[in-house]
């Protein structure tokens, strides 16, 4: 065996995982400045040193076969692993610099996350941000993003977390409305009310609250369903009924005093409510701009922190290095 063979192999590695990200050959060749019949070429080549068929080629799209997604994986991880060493001159570089790709939510990415971009940016000048608002679950690797916010129990494998803050989901209605239909003492109470509610799936208006030991659930109803929180913020605030909000959404109108807090004894329990974590790959070496954003958000959503509105003109205490 020709032991230059791995060696050689590599660039075609790299083409064939940057194929499949892009899903086709033309894409991938706009991404690497390469002609798609170039792109074609290395494919084929790699295919041809495994004697093995990676993509089946039709008209419209490409498809994996199973030797392909065994191969992929594996590529993946070759680009991964190129990555971190590239990432080693940046990780000593005394000041950071370059662009820091954020996967987010919605609702966090605008209430949690964009309040403190402007102190971010104000104190590392040669560090961009751009954030990739989306509510679906992204791949790290096959989508370039840096670091990714969602909520959930525990980093999933192949993946590092910080832990950041926890998001409540409240439920809340003015006092106007509670006065003129009553102030629920139970879950159950529920059903009697207009409830803004997410509306997205049939279980959004199936809401579970945990006391102690003790559980409940109620179907609610109402006339205005939203699946976007500030909606549901608004029509709370004009009297529609009691509406499902994330704590960070809410706190202002709160301790404004605009809206009240319903069945505050009871933990309202939702998919969209729990830890909030800072998830980015597992690699032993994080490049310098990563290593500031994240100590940036560690910082910033502190406890005591989570739902602020800092503004730009009144920055954080920069981290310690």
């Amino acid at each position: 065996m020709n032991m230059n063979l791995p060696l050689e192999s590599l660039p075609e590695m790299a083409v064939f995982a940057r194929v499949v990200e892009a899903g086709s050959f033309s894409g991938a060749a706009r991404d690497l400045g390469l002609t798609p019949s170039a792109v074609s070429r290395q494919v084929a080549r790699l295919e041809a040193r495994l004697q093995v068929r990676l993509l089946e080629r039709t008209t419209r799209r490409l498809r994996l076969t199973e030797a392909g997604q065994a191969a992929h994986a594996r590529c993946q991880t070759l680009v991964g692993a190129a990555r971190e060493v590239l990432a080693l001159s940046d990780t000593h570089t005394a000041r950071p610099r370059g662009v820091v790709r954020v996967s987010c939510p919605k609702a966090v990415a605008r209430q949690v996350i964009h309040p403190w971009v402007p102190a971010f940016l104000q104190r590392y000048p040669e560090v961009d941000v751009q954030l990739v608002v989306n509510d679906r679950e992204v791949d790290l690797l096959a989508e370039a993003i840096d670091v990714a916010l969602c909520i959930t129990d525990s980093p999933p494998p192949g993946l590092a977390g910080r832990p950041l803050t926890q998001l409540p989901h409240l439920i809340c209605a003015t006092p106007q409305y509670l006065d003129q239909h009553g102030r629920p003492r139970h879950p159950q109470d529920l059903a009697q009310h207009s409830c803004l509610a997410l509306g997205e799936h049939p279980g959004d208006q199936i809401w579970r609250f945990q006391r102690g030991e003790t559980h409940a659930s109620v179907k609610v109803r109402g006339r205005y369903l939203a699946n976007h929180s500030e909606v549901r913020l608004e029509g709370a605030l004009h009297h529609l009924g009691i509406a499902s909000l994330p704590g960070f959404c809410a706190h202002r109108a709160l301790e404004a005093g605009d809206l009240e807090r319903v069945l505050p004894d009871w933990t309202h329990l939702t998919d969209y409510a729990g830890p909030l974590w800072l998830l980015y790959p597992s690699q032993r070496f994080l490049p310098a701009k990563l290593r500031v954003w994240i100590d940036h958000l560690v910082e910033a959503l502190a406890p005591g922190s989570a739902g602020a509105s800092p503004s730009a003109s009144a920055p954080l205490k920069p981290p310690n290095p």
